[in-house]
């Protein structure tokens, strides 16, 4: 069976969504066999992107950095009181990015690419009053973002913003969206860590082979290392900047 929920007024500032809500499947025993089995117990959330990220003119319009990451360590987000009173809800995490590699740099970049990457990750949905009956989330088609695995990533510097009614929410460093987020174990496009579980170059290329019309700069290069993706990018020309972020004010002060 495969469970359908919704998640409303999620904050998830890493990976840059727009939407209020997030749709989420559970993948439970009794919906998946052979391969799928390996994603069992996860659940996985649909989301709208914050900015294109399919392609290299995406990257190379949207992004400040491309860069090589080693996801080393991570802290607990806790749920809020209005969670825990409710007996569900979220628990949140913040992932320590090491930045190993800047493959791309947009000329005129507000700020230079971090050592460090704080990054906001899907945690877990907790329910029946338990913080430690817990399930993890991802987001589909995208890495969970987990310790010990290397990914490629677009990531952008967005101001400070306030809207009205809402919490102001700091400066940061965000990624583009499911394109621009790509597993990348033993320096391969593609291999690594994919909705929590593990996947394999072959699974990568096996899922490009079947993209279509949806190919993305993820699918062309998988299998490949990162030279054929900075190369990629050092061609690709820029396309017209639209204004995809949220209508707020920058000066929060």
């Amino acid at each position: 069976m495969r469970r359908r929920i919704i998640f409303a007024g999620i904050g998830m500032a890493a990976a840059a969504l727009t939407a209020a809500s997030i749709t989420a499947s559970v993948l439970t025993a009794d919906s998946v066999s052979g391969a799928s089995a390996a994603r069992q117990g996860i659940i996985l959330g649909d989301a709208v992107d914050n900015l294109p990220s399919q392609t290299a003119s995406d990257w190379v319009t949207y992004a400040d950095h491309v860069v090589v990451v080693t996801a080393t360590s991570e802290t607990v987000t806790p749920p809020t009181p209005t969670e825990i009173a409710r007996g569900e809800g979220l628990i949140g995490r913040q992932v320590s990015l090491r930045i190993d590699d800047v493959l791309w740099s947009r000329a005129g970049a507000p700020k230079p690419a971090p050592h460090v990457w704080e990054y906001s990750a899907f945690g877990w949905q907790f329910t029946e009053g338990d913080t430690s009956h817990r399930t993890r989330m991802a987001l589909r088609d995208r890495p969970r973002v987990e310790v010990g695995h290397r990914y490629v990533m677009a990531m952008v510097w967005e101001e400070a913003r306030c809207s009205a009614g809402d919490e102001p929410e700091p400066a940061q460093w965000r990624g583009l969206g499911e394109g621009s987020e790509i597993p990348y174990d033993n320096n391969t496009i593609g291999q690594g860590e994919l909705e929590g579980r593990a996947q394999t170059a072959v699974e990568a290329r096996q899922m490009a082979a079947e993209a279509g019309p949806n190919l993305g700069l993820k699918h062309e290069l998988a299998g490949s290392g990162a030279a054929l993706l900075a190369s990629k990018l050092k061609a690709a020309a820029p396309l017209v900047n639209k204004k995809f972020s949220p209508q707020s004010a920058t000066n929060c002060n």
